[in-house]
């Protein structure tokens, strides 16, 4: 193994040991960790280092003198160059180990509580077309390979509509196939491109801002829906009604088509008027006999098979009688609180996002359920004694916090309350074995599960039962 004396080395026949956080492939290089891209335990690569620091350094494969035996052929033609899906020359099974290793270690390391003999990660059944909801980014200058760049580029061929590449906000890679959702979605985002090159649509210049065509999230459900928002820089009524005219006659399957004028300089469109050109305005999704309202702005777990899953595991830990008040919190749209209402006396959803809140409210409707109450607030002022006076101690709380886990102030307030059980699900294994270090001193881990939601990335959900002590 030799290394380069330029500041950012070349390193040579350096092999791949081990896989670490955030689903970077790693090795060592005399006293330094070398985090690498793309590559797999039992790899031989020469690596371009790319970040210099004094303990690690970061870098990707750019020559590969021997191939793991585990590795194997990804099954996207954009691997390595789109930003997702990056563990797909790592056979699944492998997968599921290194991210059940991760939740496992977490909790030991940075939770450093007791725990029980967990459970075997929980795998999906679907590694492919699993996600309901993609979207893609329109525009005027596709990312172009290295032998592109010294090539004659048809002016026809520089858009794109495809996903961002890493760090590169204005960079996007012109995406053929996505393995990640289940058709129509891929014959339906190739035919808009078609259709805006024949017609001479624009597609967006993410540094100039301008152009027409900018952003599309294609959203379907497991009963057969399929949602399409397009968002277009500025309003032009003949090319927008034509455009939405060709997809509604084109894919008779699409049940809602709705679309935005987004003229702001981000992409978000959560703050924007969304209008429905044809059909619902809304989507549903089924599980279990509940039905769930989805609109263009509303959050739903991205694969709908495995979330059923891991509701499932939330409600056998929560281990609810007809008799007790269940808190859920952090509730989103209430997907959990309406999926546990049944076997509950009573659940009060909390939820920062008043939107939501309001969804929360109509999926209980919508569904016959009369037994939920949602508000809406930040959880450590909602959550005081007047409140808990008011609606009823709570023998069990589920928690389901975004990845940065949960104020210590919100920790303080469970504590208070001090439910029987509490019932963790979380995204991030990391901030949620800091909470529970913060509740060791009342509660005792009893159950964990991990739970695979996205296949073929590092990402991993996990359950954790927590029971007074």
């Amino acid at each position: 193994m030799g290394r380069s004396r330029k500041s950012k080395p070349l390193l040579t026949k350096v092999e791949i040991t081990d896989v670490a956080a955030e689903g970077k492939a790693i090795c060592r290089v005399e006293d330094r960790v070398v985090f690498v891209q793309h590559a797999v335990p039992g790899d031989i690569v020469d690596i371009q280092v790319t970040k210099k620091r004094k303990s690690y350094y970061e870098g990707f494969p750019i020559r590969y003198h021997k191939y793991s035996d585990i590795r194997q052929e990804p099954l996207c033609e954009h691997f390595g160059t789109c930003g997702g899906c990056k563990w797909q020359a790592l056979p699944y099974d492998h997968q599921l180990k290194y991210k059940e290793r991760e939740v496992i270690n977490n909790l030991s390391r940075i939770g450093k509580v007791e725990l029980p003999p967990h459970e075997p990660i929980m795998g999906s059944k679907e590694t492919e077309f699993y996600r309901n909801k993609l979207e893609f980014t329109f525009s005027n200058k596709r990312w172009l390979t290295a032998d592109e760049l010294h090539a004659d580029i048809d002016s026809n061929d520089i858009n794109a509509l495809g996903f961002h590449i890493p760090g590169m906000f204005d960079k996007i890679v012109d995406v053929k196939k996505c393995h990640l959702q289940k058709e129509p979605s891929n014959a339906i985002r190739l035919e808009i491109k078609r259709y805006a090159l024949e017609h001479g649509l624009t597609f967006f210049d993410l540094r100039k801002q301008e152009g027409f065509l900018r952003t599309l999230i294609i959203r379907t459900t497991s009963t057969g829906e399929v949602m399409i928002i397009l968002a277009l820089f500025h309003e032009d009524v003949e090319a927008r009604e034509a455009l939405l005219n060709h997809l509604s006659e084109k894919f008779p399957e699409i049940t809602s088509l709705m679309y935005v004028i987004n003229s702001k300089k981000n992409d978000t469109i959560t703050d924007q008027d969304i209008i429905a050109f044809k059909g619902n305005d809304h989507i549903v999704e089924e599980m279990e006999g509940l039905k769930f309202k989805i609109g263009p702005k509303s959050f739903y777990q991205t694969n709908s098979e495995q979330a059923y899953e891991l509701y499932k595991v939330t409600r056998e830990f929560a281990n609810i009688k007809e008799h007790e008040v269940v808190y859920d919190l952090y509730t989103g749209t209430g997907t959990i609180a309406n999926f546990v209402a049944k076997q509950a006396k009573k659940v009060i959803g909390i939820e920062y996002v008043p939107e939501a809140i309001e969804d929360a409210k109509e999926n209980s409707e919508y569904n016959h359920i009369n037994n939920t109450r949602f508000f809406a607030g930040d959880m450590k002022d909602v959550l005081n004694h007047d409140f808990l006076i008011t609606h009823g101690h709570p023998h069990v709380m589920i928690v389901d916090p975004p990845r940065a886990g949960m104020h210590a102030d919100v920790v303080q307030t469970i504590l208070n309350a001090a439910p029987d059980r509490i019932v963790y699900v979380s995204c991030n294994s990391a901030t949620q074995a800091r909470d529970i270090q913060l509740m060791d001193v009342r509660y005792k881990v009893t159950k964990i599960q991990p739970v695979d939601m996205f296949p073929h990335t590092h990402h991993v959900e996990n359950v954790v039962l927590l029971e007074r002590k």
